[in-house]
């Protein structure tokens, strides 16, 4: 096993990396997919010192003594770092972020995060992605594969690509997603204030379901039609064949449901009312 331990700005190469672990307190951590030979370059870096293994081709980075960084943190403000790691696409990739803000681009396999208040943005990201905030921000573009989303008061964006599956669920976080919706794919949202707005092909097949106790339903599809239910305002209805599904549940969150000419070729994020 190699070990550093880096307190000033450094540029590291490895021969080979299977799999990214990294934590972080503050500052930001940037992933990228490439071709070229595995590196870190660690730029800014105040309060403990990072440290660095590379064994048997899994690449960890962390704070020196991470509990300690945290109390530090909380106290001074002053424990952060940027760092810049390059890896092969295929590598899978783990983050644990309390306030640092992150980006992770290309890879193909799975990606888990973990956020207290930083924000993260993924782009052309494929495979099973698994990501939880606290308050922190999820922008997305160009998603492949599965998504999981847990939140308390942060939002998700998704702007682009097909999901296989989409998992989300929040508090008081919103929701907004442009994708495609392919086969016998899924989507299941459940808020309790949060707002939600999806758009999806015209030509999508699915079981649709929408239910809000307290919030407003809006849709573009005619399919879509109002249902009796207990409480609160239910729509549903079977689009196409039916094949895939698509169901939101609220407390007092809206919901917005429309449909986006198949042949639209740039995708962006339904706007949500504030």
């Amino acid at each position: 096993m190699s070990r550093w331990t880096i307190d000033e700005p450094t540029t590291l190469d490895f021969d080979g990396v299977v799999a990214l672990r990294a934590t972080l307190i503050a500052g930001n951590v940037s992933v990228l997919a490439s071709d070229e030979r595995p590196s870190i370059i660690i730029g800014d870096l105040e309060g403990p010192p990072l440290v660095v293994t590379h064994d048997a081709g899994m690449l960890t980075i962390t704070h020196e003594k991470p509990w300690e960084g945290v109390l530090s943190w909380l106290r001074t403000q002053r424990c952060r770092a940027d760092v810049t790691v390059t890896v092969p696409r295929d590598c899978p990739v783990g983050l644990n972020l309390v306030s640092a803000d992150a980006v992770v681009t290309g890879t193909t396999s799975r990606a888990s995060i973990k956020s207290a208040s930083g924000n993260v943005t993924l782009d052309g990201v494929a495979g099973a992605i698994d990501a939880n905030t606290v308050s922190g921000v999820i922008e997305a573009q160009g998603l492949d594969g599965a998504v999981t989303f847990t939140s308390i008061s942060g939002d998700l964006s998704l702007a682009g690509g097909s999901v296989e599956r989409l998992a989300a669920r929040t508090v008081s976080g919103r929701i907004a997603a442009d994708v495609d919706l392919p086969g016998d794919g899924g989507i299941e949202i459940t808020t309790v204030s949060g707002d939600v707005a999806l758009r999806i092909p015209d030509s999508a097949d699915a079981r649709v379901a929408l239910n809000t106790a307290a919030g407003r339903i809006e849709t573009t599809f005619p399919e879509i039609g109002e249902r009796d239910g207990l409480v609160g305002r239910t729509r549903g209805g079977e689009l196409g064949n039916g094949s895939g599904r698509l169901t939101v549940n609220t407390v007092s969150g809206s919901i917005t449901l429309i449909g986006r000419d198949d042949g639209t070729a740039e995708k962006t994020t339904p706007r949500l009312e504030k």
